[in-house]
């Protein structure tokens, strides 16, 4: 939007001959930083809820947590405007310099809490009612700066719409620009800069009428933004120190992609791979996890020619897959495209997944494995889901009885579907769940469990259109765990892991996710 293009409404109510370019500038400017202090507001939010998210698990908990908190204390801020009555420029100009540093730093010291103390709700919760104080208090000082430049039905209107807009940029920007190429702590300080180059134009454009002295002046805003360009530039180092803080050995690769926070440590020989936190293999025991999640399955299809592994995109199911001669084509559907290149091209992945993702009989499809399921009409001897354990709404849907019911219907006669399906003693009520919400698809279901030393007593429920029965199962040559003998235990429960009468979980009640975290909050973790 030029100057030229600002509506006559827009501008003061005085003669033309005193009218001036300046004062067309300057309400520009106005409308300008409403914009930029919504995209600014809603960014931060969002960068806070996803730490959390991250952090804590349960994202459908830490987001709504997060607007509520934020959207109230927008609510306190508008409130504690009508107390500001002069120096409404310099006032301005100081909520953005303090935005911008609290903003600034608010995801590296929501990671520094997490790691070094035990005050992260308190941290949580000052930076939610600290920023969006600050920006509620910000938009009516906005609105009353541009009531000399005409009337105040018009600049209401143009100032919502600006901020309106402004929050619509900020929640396109964070998840296909920023969170991907930036991450979360860089992301940070970036908008905190932001918000400081508003506070340091206004300053030099409206010059002596806001006293720029003191803690308002270009020194001042020249100050933070270097602390924040300090803190962008050195984001990835300080992220380096806090999760070495974070996870028990070495970390030696990290990557924030557009769907999760990507981790490998090291310690000798053992290699684990974390997901936003959690732990998803390690070296030492993957193959006893692995080995039980495919095998079974496999041993009991009609026919392996065409296999579906939705998840696991480092490749070790491929791995366990591949195993069988008679697969001709393995279809691997995971929604992150930087895990899948990463089991290409990572070399200590490589090394323990064997290369298979390079294999000819290897397709690897990007995308939810839900919307997969919906679009394709293939069919599939064996149907392997391999996902992470249903700790936000977004994986809850992958274990309801809508997407059970796809699956089924993508087996070809005589096939097999197996879910992992968490640990039946330290998610007793969430395994159960799993298991009562396949057999509610119509499927034959046969729960099994089998100990894993990273994880503990870990389960599976495999199901079929008919009775399964793993004795004499046949197995492939070269397996490190999985025997004919611990084939016929894997589906005996003791009474710490039985089964407990528990509800379905659906799409539209993902009762899955309650009983999850319900267990997840009652044990530290295996």
């Amino acid at each position: 939007m030029s100057a030229d293009s600002l509506p006559d409404s827009a501008v003061p109510a005085r003669s033309e001959a005193s009218a001036s370019t300046l004062d067309r500038e300057e309400a520009l400017v106005l409308l300008a930083s409403i914009f930029l202090v919504a995209a600014c507001g809603l960014i931060y939010e969002l960068l806070i809820a996803t730490v959390s998210s991250y952090l804590l698990g349960s994202s459908v908990t830490q987001f709504s947590l997060s607007v509520g908190l934020f959207v109230g204390s927008m609510g306190l801020g508008s409130w504690l405007s009508q107390r500001i009555t002069r120096d409404l420029l310099r006032v301005f100009v100081g909520l953005e310099l303090l935005l911008g540093l609290v903003g600034g730093i608010s995801a590296a010291t929501l990671y520094w809490v997490y790691a070094y103390g035990s005050l992260y709700w308190v941290a949580l919760l000052g930076f939610l009612i600290l920023i969006g104080t600050l920006v509620g208090i910000e938009l009516p000082i906005l609105v009353r700066l541009l009531e000399g430049y005409g009337q105040l039905r018009t600049i209401v209107a143009q100032a919502l719409s600006f901020d309106y807009l402004g929050c619509l940029v900020g929640s396109v920007l964070f998840p296909l620009l920023l969170l991907p190429t930036l991450g979360i702590t860089r992301s940070a300080f970036l908008v905190g800069l932001v918000n400081v180059g508003v506070a340091f134009y206004v300053v030099r454009l409206f010059g002596p009428r806001i006293r720029a002295r003191g803690l308002v002046s270009p020194a001042v805003c020249g100050i933070v933004g270097v602390v924040l360009a300090v803190g962008f530039f050195n984001s990835l180092r300080l992220n380096s120190l806090l999760e070495r803080r974070l996870y028990d050995d070495e970390v030696i690769y990290t990557q924030q992609s557009s769907y999760q926070r990507i981790v490998f440590t090291r310690w000798r020989d053992d290699l684990r791979l974390f997901l936003d936190g959690n732990l998803q293999f390690s070296s030492t025991d993957e193959y006893r996890y692995h080995e039980v999640l495919v095998h079974p399955a496999m041993g009991l299809a009609a026919n392996r020619e065409e296999v579906l592994l939705l998840g696991g995109g480092d490749g070790l199911g491929v791995r366990e897959v591949l195993r069988w001669p008679e697969v001709r084509r393995v279809t691997l559907v995971d929604l992150d495209p930087e895990m899948t290149r990463l089991g290409k091209t990572f070399p200590a992945l490589r090394e323990l997944n064997r290369e298979v993702l390079e294999d000819p009989r290897v397709r690897v499809v990007n995308t939810d494995a839900h919307a997969f399921l919906e679009r394709t009409s293939d069919r599939y001897g064996v149907i392997i889901a391999d996902l992470p354990d249903p700790n936000g709404d977004a994986l809850a849907k992958l274990y309801s009885v809508e997407f059970y019911r796809l699956a089924r219907r993508h087996l070809s006669p005589g096939g097999v579907f197996v879910t992992q399906s968490s640990s039946p003693f330290f998610s007793r009520e969430a395994f159960w769940c799993i298991a009562r919400s396949v057999r509610k698809a119509g499927f034959d279901t046969l729960p099994v469990h089998t100990y894993v030393p990273s994880f503990g007593d870990w389960g599976f429920v495999l199901a079929a259109e008919r009775p399964l029965k793993l004795d004499g199962t046949r197995l492939p040559a070269g397996l490190r765990y999985l025997t004919p003998d611990l084939l016929r235990v894997l589906p005996v429960f003791d009474g710490d892991t039985g089964e407990l009468p528990v509800e379905v979980s659906t799409v539209d009640h993902p009762r899955i996710l309650r009983y999850y975290l319900d267990g997840a909050n009652r044990w530290d973790g295996p």
